[in-house]
């Protein structure tokens, strides 16, 4: 199993590897006539249909045979705490890594068309597999530096895939903005990774997770907090989630490889895997909750504002992802990662419906569409399905997912410490209140969200109770804060649907089907948007509910209705001119770009150029006068020095008489 994982990643690393050295000649050798002769197009798509097909496998095995399954490659001898380069493959890598590879490969597929022509396609491809095998490997990594390595390389490829236009100056700016955002939060997490291996004397997530609550609580707090400066970085969380709207500059297939498969669902994910580092820290809980609810509630109503669609999908993005780190805050994990599946699909398929879109009408402005569901009804009704998740409209995927999100808010909120039936994170010693070297806590939620795991905790007294759980305040804020976001994510998915394919055609371009690579890569990921949420029905904790459903869908007529009246007074116009002058507030996002130039950027630039100042008229100033000084010196010097023998014996001659003078007179 551990060496199937490895394919999995090593297949698309290898591709990419060959795409950046072989790309180009494969491609001259196999001439033109089609994608079977596009030689990028198949040393990129092949091992991504391969590596589906591993990970289809594993998640199956794993489904067949639960259980955690873990292998190390090779261990590094630091000298004090020893790095295991090795796989960890359970339930929640397998789901990841499956649902990474398959958007992974509908991007490539779809980039055959939509990127047909450019001239650096080839390391365009090469860069998409390098992404795809990085976020593998944070998939499937069992030590948070392997993990962490995989974190970084994700990095640098979004730098390259967003900047790939680079001669256009937004778009190079859009790179280098995500990748310093991103960075800033790295700090964190890396520092947040040295704590706890330092901590618990293990970079193995595994045995981190057995002895992290031998960890003082200051120190845990401390070490989750700056994980969660690089969750919020990755995954565009307040206040770091400004470059993920300003990455739209990029092509759109990358936009749907970040926004629903890599990068940004890599925060979200890591917060899941290291969850009990989380849940034995309540604070860092309470501010991820907080966090979400910011995020959520402000991005939905930029969004709602946002005159391009492409960025009413990537702040739609930013607000989904907040509802995932809701879930984890109130303690539903199982909810959260359902709901990263889940987006997963409509999010690809929203995005690349858009490229669709934006191909057929030339712009990526809403105020540009309009009428094109009748010369394009692949792409109306694969996008239908996608909006109709986004919405969680039943019974499409999004309306399962939010509705478990809802549910573990709701009742967080309603019993707040009842540990017995609520979802709230508490582990309680199964030994009495005696001396013991070798405690056992378990750690337990309600039966819809039971996880009940038994863990032995070495050197830890055995008559402690420890109960994670959030403030009451939070725990409301975060409830109201997710009904919120319902009502506000119908209303601009409403906005975008109708603007999009309803009314009169506002442009005189053809309305036509693009590429049949394009249009039936977008209407396979329609499939899963639609139906993904049947699979959660197994489940207890992710099966509908009357009471949180008919909420759900309460606020979800309210939002989609409030938007379809305003709509069906005038087609022609856009129902966001509705919000007044508060509309300007929201399309600037609250201005928090701005805030950021005035109170950062600003000053940085300011004190650079004095820096520059000090340098060239100090430092450089201070070194180009000493050689000046010096050439002056050595012009001096030179007099006497000038090659010329007669002058040298002249000066020999001189010499000696003054000798001979001086020894005569003073003798």
């Amino acid at each position: 199993m551990i060496w199937l994982a490895s394919l999995v990643i090593l297949l698309p690393f290898l591709a990419a590897f060959a795409g950046l050295l072989g790309g180009p000649s494969l491609g001259r050798l196999l001439g033109t006539g089609g994608p079977l002769r596009n030689g990028p197009a198949l040393i990129a798509c092949a091992p991504a249909a391969v590596s589906l097909v591993l990970s289809a496998i594993v998640a199956f095995v794993v489904w067949q045979d639960p259980g955690e399954r873990t292998g190390t490659l090779a261990v590094i001898d630091t000298g004090s705490v020893p790095i295991r380069v090795g796989l960890q493959v359970d339930g929640l890598s397998a789901v990841v890594a499956l649902m990474v590879c398959c958007v992974a490969l509908a991007v490539q597929v779809y980039s055959v068309a939509y990127m047909d022509g450019d001239r650096r396609y080839s390391s365009y491809t090469a860069f998409i597999s390098l992404f795809s095998a990085a976020m593998l490997l944070v998939v499937f990594a069992g030590d948070l530096l392997v993990l962490y390595a995989g974190w970084e390389v994700m990095g640098i490829c979004s730098y390259f895939l967003i900047g790939h236009h680079w001669e256009e100056r937004a778009n190079s700016r859009a790179a280098v903005k995500a990748f310093l955002v991103t960075r800033l939060g790295d700090v964190g997490f890396l520092i947040g990774i040295i704590v706890l291996g330092v901590g618990t004397r293990t970079f193995e997530i595994h045995d981190v997770l057995l002895r992290v609550w031998t960890m003082p609580g200051s120190t845990l707090t401390v070490a989750a907090l700056l994980l969660l400066a690089g969750v919020a970085g990755k995954s565009a969380q307040f206040p770091l989630h400004t470059w993920l709207p300003d990455a739209m500059a990029g092509p759109t297939p990358i936009s749907a490889l970040i926004h629903a498969a890599t990068m940004v669902a890599a925060g979200v994910y890591v917060v899941a895997r290291l969850y009990w580092v989380f849940a034995a820290a309540p604070g860092a809980l309470a501010v991820l909750g907080v966090i979400a609810v910011i995020s959520m509630v402000g991005a939905a109503l930029a969004a709602l504002a946002q005159d391009d669609l492409k960025r009413v999908l990537a702040y739609s993005t930013i607000s989904q992802l907040a509802v995932m780190a809701a879930a984890l805050a109130v303690g539903a994990k199982s909810a959260a990662i359902f709901h990263l599946l889940a987006h997963g699909a409509f999010k690809a398929l929203l995005f690349l419906a858009a490229g669709c879109v934006i191909v057929t009408a030339g712009s990526n402005l809403l105020a540009h569409y309009g009428g094109l569901r009748r010369g394009m009804p692949i792409t109306f009704w694969s996008m239908t399905a996608g909006f109709a998740a986004l919405a969680g409209v039943p019974p499409f995927s999004g309306w399962f997912s939010k509705d478990s999100v809802i549910e573990a808010a709701q009742h967080a909120a309603l019993h707040g410490n009842d540990t017995t039936e609520a979802g709230w994170v508490a582990y309680t010693p199964l030994v009495p209140d005696r001396p013991g070297p070798s405690p056992t806590w378990t750690f337990s939620v309600r039966p819809e969200f039971r996880t009940d795991i038994a863990i032995g905790v070495p050197g830890r007294p055995s008559g402690a109770n420890f109960s994670v759980d959030l403030p009451s305040g939070v725990a409301w804020l975060i409830y109201l804060g997710l009904l919120l976001t319902v009502a506000l994510t119908a209303a601009y998915a409403m906005r975008a649907w109708l603007m999009t394919f309803f009314g009169e055609q506002r442009g005189t371009y053809e309305v036509r089907e693009p590429s049949r690579f394009m249009s039936w890569t977008v209407a396979a990921l329609a499939v899963p948007a639609a139906i993904l949420g049947f699979f959660g029905l197994g489940a207890d904790e992710l099966r509908p509910h009357l009471g949180p459903a008919l909420l759900g869908i309460g606020l979800l007529i309210i939002g989609a209705g409030a938007v379809f009246l305003l709509w069906n007074r005038d087609p022609a116009a856009d129902p966001a001119a509705a919000l007044g002058p508060v509309r300007t507030v929201f399309a600037r996002a609250f201005y928090v770009d701005e805030l950021y130039a005035m109170a950062v950027v600003r000053p940085v630039r300011a004190l650079a150029r004095h820096v520059v100042t000090f340098d060239r008229r100090g430092v450089d100033a201070a070194v180009v006068g000493t050689g000046r000084g010096a050439r002056r010196l050595g012009g001096l010097l030179r007099i006497p020095q000038n090659g010329n023998p007669q002058t040298y014996l002249t000066g020999l001659l001189a010499g000696v008489v003054v000798i001979t003078a001086l020894v005569v007179i003073f003798r």
